[in-house]
């Protein structure tokens, strides 16, 4: 059975590129473009792991986050963000984040680290 991945960003661009590529990879992707089509996505789905930008219009990453964790407390996460709030990456740490990715990222860590994650091999980085 092949593994889901949902991706959560605002910019569309994003999440085609991360569609393709881990498509590529063998993964069946999802795509949410705001927070209540991610924890729609959340539910109905049910993803193995969850890419997440930090910032998205309406609901920010860490309201999904900690909704997505209501749903599910054992939900797998990675962050993206373009921006470097410190409080808001600390914060999401302590609510289960597994790793961050600042934009742009280089594709090939953040493939290195969805597979890891996806196989079972990266543990929460605090």
């Amino acid at each position: 059975m092949r593994q889901k991945l949902l991706i959560v960003d605002d910019q569309s661009g994003i999440r085609v590129l991360l569609m393709e590529v881990f498509n590529g990879d063998g993964y069946d992707t999802y795509q949410a473009a705001n927070g209540v089509q991610a924890l729609e996505m959340v539910q109905r789905v049910k993803p193995d792991l969850v890419l997440l930008d930090m910032k998205i219009p309406g609901m920010d990453g860490l309201e999904i986050l900690q909704r997505m964790k209501k749903m599910n407390p054992e939900i797998k996460v990675i962050m993206m963000t373009a921006y470097g709030e410190l409080d808001m990456l600390n914060e999401a740490t302590e609510l289960g984040v597994l790793k961050h990715f600042a934009k742009p990222f280089d594709i090939d860590e953040l493939r290195a680290a969805v597979n890891s994650v996806l196989r079972g091999t990266l543990q929460q980085s605090n």
